[in-house]
């Protein structure tokens, strides 16, 4: 046996961070009223699910900022779990995703509110958290109100409403953007929102009477009290089960499955849309919760099948003066070489690590091409390892063979970049590269690329708003400026051919604003007319739609709203793959696969590990099918 210098009777030294995890998650189960949550701590985003807690890993030389804001995350979940019923929540969910967002973003603040307003703890740990959020979130330097959020600008409005609690420092230009709007539009609705604190389907009705008044009206269902038939079946369980309201109290306390799906704010929007949608499917399929039967016809069975969806109110005022046009016919040649010169001289430092990043994606895409060879045809290439046969017996005919086809011969891959004038400087240089050296990378792989852009040919209008002037100024005239769609390399030109072409991004004037719906709608399109099996989508961004002209004569959500619906439909029924990019903003609560980079540096990694995870998808699922095959055919001999 080794001697040791350590007294075995010595208990080992526990973390410094220890006593403070234990009392926090002490005062999390307290607040909550439940003792057997489980809670861990971690470097992931914070939320709760299944009956299991997430917080921050605390630092080891914290401060007492970090503490308050690990305390604030606890407290918010708590809060949620304490004062939140998950039942009235799903009746009256508005169905759109922006107004849902916003509905349940002020169901969070009622919740937070009420212990705010209990204990003063609570309210500080609260604050904190909110303030270190809005900063990581960097809402200080926003300009314009398509880039804020207004689920989390009427959040904030709310908590000043509820508690007279001042928005964070670090978001109070967001709030700034929205309050005169929704002050405006929607003062009754925050006044019964103030009074109705401690009610929550009160509050829920006052937060969808404030949604309609904000223009979100067509995105909340109709609410019957007295055909609801989800009250009709929770009532007649509780009369065959006798049980009272402690009963039904610990119910939704002992019920951690209707809990976990209505996660705290800090929940990511997929996880929130997907729960939202499987308890959606839940109550649908339910034989108990079909609609009350008319007396006047016979009983008819339900539709399995939703509805389809209507799409938003959306179109321009007119499209005679918007232009697809080849990057090329936008200057002339000496002006694009020397353009080109100068995004290579700002790419001298980006290159190499964008190549490394393009070379290390290549060798994933090579790796999994199945390269092999088909040998004694009649026609090909001439096999020389076979010609001793000639030798041999010379009236043996001559063995040729052939290259099978690789997996990614059959592949198109469009680039679609945002071209408005927020991307000006670093980002849109970062962008050219990336699309650059990845298009070169693809195509030796045998994928083809496509790089577009879009923007609008003027700010704040063209000449189709001054077709609406010259009109008379008529009401809801839709989109009111000129799109330019860029086509800097189209999928069958060569890379060398194109080259010149990205160039034109650097030049002053070009980028101004940009319209995400139509843009996506087009690149969409000109994939559905290839011939490729295969095509793939990516959208490079760095803020919601915008072009202040439209909204200043449309509701503020307009661009948003047919930019959600065109996601939709191709995520939901077209066979084109979308993936999407966000630098400094979060696409993440738009698209299902999507991700946020806070630096335009990251770009380049984010491209090539998108891509990666896209192939990496094929050919899993290609091997598990050859494998499923491989059974099959077992067990038929």
């Amino acid at each position: 046996m080794i001697p040791s210098n350590r007294n075995p009777r010595t208990p080992p030294k526990e973390s410094p961070t220890e006593p403070l995890k234990r009392a926090v998650s002490g005062c999390l189960r307290a607040i909550a009223g439940e003792k057997d949550i489980e809670i861990s701590f971690g470097n992931e985003r914070p939320g709760y699910a299944d009956g299991r807690a997430r917080l921050p890993e605390p630092a080891r030389r914290l401060t007492r900022q970090d503490a308050a804001v690990l305390r604030g995350h606890a407290d918010s979940m708590a809060l949620r779990l304490a004062c939140h019923d998950p039942k009235v929540h799903r009746k009256l969910v508005p169905v759109g995703q922006t107004a849902r967002a916003a509905f349940d973003a002020a169901e969070q603040t009622r919740c937070e509110a009420i212990g705010a307003l209990r204990m003063d703890g609570v309210a500080l740990n609260l604050t904190a958290m909110l303030e270190d959020r809005y900063q990581r979130a960097n809402f200080s330097n926003l300009a314009d109100r398509s880039d804020a959020p207004i689920e989390d600008a009427l959040s904030l409005i709310l908590r000043e409403r509820l508690t007279g609690m001042a928005p964070p420092a670090s978001a109070r230009e967001l709030v700034n953007l929205w309050r005169g709007f929704v002050e405006e539009r929607g003062a009754e609705a925050l006044s019964e929102l103030a009074d109705s604190t401690a009610d929550q389907r009160r509050f829920a009705e006052a937060m969808r009477d404030l949604l309609s008044s904000l223009g979100m009206g067509e995105d909340i269902a109709p609410f019957d009290e007295d055909n609801d038939p989800s009250t009709d079946a929770d009532d007649k369980r509780d009369d065959d089960s006798g049980k009272g309201s402690d009963t039904e109290q610990d119910e939704n306390t002992e019920g951690s499955t209707e809990v976990d799906t209505e996660l705290s704010s800090d929940q990511t929007p997929e996880e929130s849309e997907e729960q939202e949608e499987r308890q959606s499917s839940e109550i649908s399929d339910d034989p108990e919760l079909g609609e009350a039967d008319e007396s006047s016809e016979p009983w008819r069975p339900q539709n399995l099948s939703p509805p389809e969806p209507r799409p938003p109110e959306y179109h321009p005022f007119t499209p005679r003066f918007d232009e697809t046009v080849n990057a090329d016919e936008l200057c002339d040649p000496e002006e694009l070489s020397r353009l080109r010169s100068y995004l290579d001289k700002q790419l001298v430092h980006l290159s190499g690590v964008v190549a490394r990043l393009a070379n290390r994606l290549q060798r994933k895409l090579m790796a999994q091409q199945s390269r092999g060879w088909e040998f004694d045809l009649e026609e090909g290439m001439l096999d020389p390892a076979r010609l001793h046969r000639v030798i041999i017996d010379p009236m043996q005919p001559l063995s040729f063979k052939r290259e099978r086809d690789t997996d990614f011969r059959d592949t198109v891959v469009t680039l679609l970049l945002d071209n408005s004038g927020s991307m000006r400087g670093r980002p849109i240089t970062v962008a050219a590269a990336c699309a650059d050296i990845l298009a070169r990378t693809l195509e030796r792989c045998g994928v083809k690329v496509e790089i577009l852009g879009f923007t609008t040919k003027a700010w704040k209008g063209g000449q189709a708003r001054e077709a609406w002037l010259a009109s008379g100024k008529p009401g809801a005239p839709g989109r009111l400026n000129d799109l330019r769609h860029i086509i800097y390399k189209a999928a069958d030109a060569p890379w060398r051919r194109a080259r010149k072409n990205l160039g034109l991004m650097m030049r002053e004037g070009l980028l101004k604003e940009n319209i995400d719906g139509e843009a996506l709608d087009w690149a969409h399109n000109r994939l559905l007319a290839r011939n490729e099996s295969r095509r793939i989508l990516m959208m490079i961004s760095d803020g919601a739609p915008v072009d202040d002209s439209t909204l200043s004569v449309n509701p503020g959500n307009y661009l948003e709203r047919h930019l959600r619906w065109v996601i939709q439909q191709i995520e939901n029924k077209s066979p084109v793959e979308l993936i999407a990019i966000g630098i400094g903003h979060d696409v993440t609560r738009y698209y299902k696969r999507a991700v946020t980079i806070v630096d335009a540096e990251e770009l380049g990694g984010a491209m090539t590990d998108k891509l990666a995870e896209l192939f990496d998808e094929r050919a899993e699922k290609k091997r598990a099918a050859s494998k499923a095959k491989g059974a099959g055919g077992r067990r038929l001999n």
